[in-house]
């Protein structure tokens, strides 16, 4: 399913593709990919128009340009284990401030296959003290999996909290050697 959203002069293509943890919704704009969201079902797809047009100041069109089609390329070869980071355009116009800052850091500093603190990635933004702000920024967080929201924990080795559900946390992490194959 592919569409559009245009206004003021800016397109937003989205598409829902399937991927190793279930349906994503997909949206890039011309300075690249803006939105990942999780369990893209039927609501979801329902919402993602209205919600894209609000948060990017565009209006619905029914035409695509096929901007999505590396990203896609690039989240299939991701699950097939093939790809370990995503060298695509993001564009970061849904996040901005402390947030933008923590994500950047994340999607630049921490490598397929490891983990952070969420004080620890505090402090490499210069903000040591601020690990709630930080998992508040993986909660906010339009691009999750390509910027790598997945890698940061606790400072005890617990998961912490994941927006797409700790099930679906969990699956990345053992997709990229973190975490053992569940036995059964």
């Amino acid at each position: 399913m592919d569409s559009c959203v245009q206004g003021e002069g800016r397109t937003v293509e989205w598409a829902v593709v399937g991927s190793g943890i279930g349906p994503l919704l997909l949206a890039a704009t011309a300075e690249g990919l803006v939105n990942v969201v999780f369990h893209a079902d039927e609501k979801v797809r329902g919402a993602a128009p209205a919600r894209l047009a609000e948060r990017l100041g565009a209006e619905p069109v029914e035409t695509a340009s096929g901007r999505l089609a590396e990203p896609i390329r690039m989240l299939d070869a991701y699950f097939a284990g093939r790809l370990r980071k995503f060298p695509q355009a993001l564009d970061w116009s849904l996040t901005s401030g402390f947030n933008r800052q923590v994500l950047r850091e994340l999607a630049s500093g921490v490598p397929y296959g490891t983990l952070v603190g969420y004080g620890e990635l505090a402090a490499r933004v210069g903000q040591p003290g601020a690990a709630q702000a930080v998992g508040a920024a993986m909660g906010a967080n339009p691009l999750p999996v390509v910027v790598p929201c997945h890698r940061v924990v606790e400072a005890d080795g617990g998961l912490g909290g994941f927006g797409g559900g700790l099930e679906t946390k969990r699956r990345l992490l053992v997709l990229e050697g973190v975490l053992p194959e569940p036995l059964f």
